[in-house]
């Protein structure tokens, strides 16, 4: 890292996402770097092919445009070491892969990322790892679930979908008398609001998708771990192949330089809307730990620096009505698109299924719908939903 960049580290946030990640002077001062497209790689003889002992040897090894995204990456995570992978999906299987083997046994978080679920009663199981689903709010009490075999506890705060908090300072410091692995996924705070290996985190897990990438074209995740934990994972994303495009990584590159902003824009716009629907008539209760409402509103408030641009609220309905409800609500929106993911400039609504939970049940009072706050102005938005909850009420 050049003088130039490692004088950012004390910086501000968007002083520092202009400036990570980049090095012009190695490359005749083009403020990019650029995009190296490769497979194979060159050596100058054969001893340093042996060898293997110049920097880059393959193409799926590394780039100098996947190295610039990961440069960018370890600084903002205070990593180690940081991987690149092909989705959000991917950025949580790889460690699971990485850190467990048959006869162990996992934690995972009961408000985990559905697809993170479907992993685990899948592939793990079929691999011969017992898994073990927690309340999210189970704080240092985790340590009573722990046996001699836990290898691994995943946590994710705040949870998909109904946002519970979890005590992640108090989960790994009991994690840790155990020699277990703490992985967390943290995507919804990014490495701005929140960043997991400073409260005792091992693993840090990111779907790039969302937020850096910011506009809805990129599908990535990354992988950040501390120095004990790097090069495990690192050795697994290598036995099994796994990279990053380098033009996806460009992309993501220059969303970074531009999320302090958009993030600042999503959280105010969102706290707005928000406490704007907690007063709502059509609305039962908001979830949003950023709000005082909220039940994990004190663990945000002590550990997170910020808040993003998901939320969700529950939309009163009965048993009889709640199916035409909520496709009257979502059917009549205009700028909430009715699609998947978050994190780009665009709102979203979507409505939430929570029959995979076994502990944390969905709510008795109404359809869980979550929402994507994108860039548009806050009184669009507001008529919009508005004109959802009128047509609701008469479906």
């Amino acid at each position: 890292m050049s003088d130039k960049r490692s004088g950012s580290a004390g910086a501000g946030v968007n002083t520092r996402l202009a400036h990570i990640g980049n090095d012009p002077r190695s490359y005749h001062g083009f403020v990019n770097p650029p995009v190296v497209h490769a497979s194979t790689v060159l050596f100058p003889d054969v001893a340093t092919m042996e060898a293997r002992s110049q920097k880059y040897t393959y193409g799926t090894r590394a780039t100098p445009t996947t190295d610039a995204l990961c440069d960018a990456f370890n600084e903002l995570e205070g990593s180690a070491g940081t991987i690149l992978v092909p989705s959000g999906l991917a950025a949580i299987s790889i460690p699971f892969l990485a850190y467990l083997s048959a006869g162990d046994h996992a934690l995972i978080v009961d408000s985990v990322y559905a697809p993170c679920r479907h992993f685990c009663n899948t592939m793990l199981k079929r691999m011969g790892v017992e898994v073990e689903y927690y309340d999210p709010e189970i704080g240092a009490g985790i340590e009573a679930l722990i046996r001699p075999n836990t290898r691994l506890v995943h946590t994710e705060a705040p949870g998909s979908n109904t946002f519970e908090m979890q005590d992640i300072r108090a989960i790994s410091e009991a994690a840790h008398r155990h020699d277990c692995v703490v992985t967390m996924d943290n995507t919804w705070a990014t490495p701005l609001f929140f960043r997991p290996l400073d409260f005792g985190v091992d693993v840090s897990i990111h779907a790039t998708t969302k937020y850096p990438s910011g506009h809805s074209d990129i599908v990535m995740g990354s992988v950040s771990a501390n120095a004990r934990h790097w090069q495990r994972l690192e050795d697994t994303r290598i036995a099994m192949g796994i990279c990053a495009a380098p033009d996806d990584s460009y992309q993501m590159l220059r969303g970074l330089r531009t999320m302090g902003i958009r993030l600042e824009h999503h959280q105010k716009s969102t706290l707005e809307i928000a406490t704007w629907l907690e007063g709502h008539e059509e609305v039962a209760r908001v979830l949003h730990p950023a709000l005082p409402s909220f039940p994990g509103h004190e663990i945000w408030k002590r550990d997170f620096k910020g808040s993003t641009g998901v939320f969700s609220f529950v939309l009163s309905t009965d048993v009889g009505n709640a199916r035409a409800k909520t496709h009257a609500f979502l059917d009549t929106l205009r700028y909430f698109g009715l699609g998947y993911s978050w994190g780009g400039y665009e709102s979203l609504a979507v409505a939430v299924n929570l029959s995979d939970r076994t502990i944390r049940k969905g709510p008795e009072d109404g359809v869980v719908i979550r929402l994507q706050i994108g860039l548009e102005d806050v009184a669009d938005l507001k008529q919009d939903l508005e004109a959802g909850f009128a047509a609701a009420a008469t479906a």
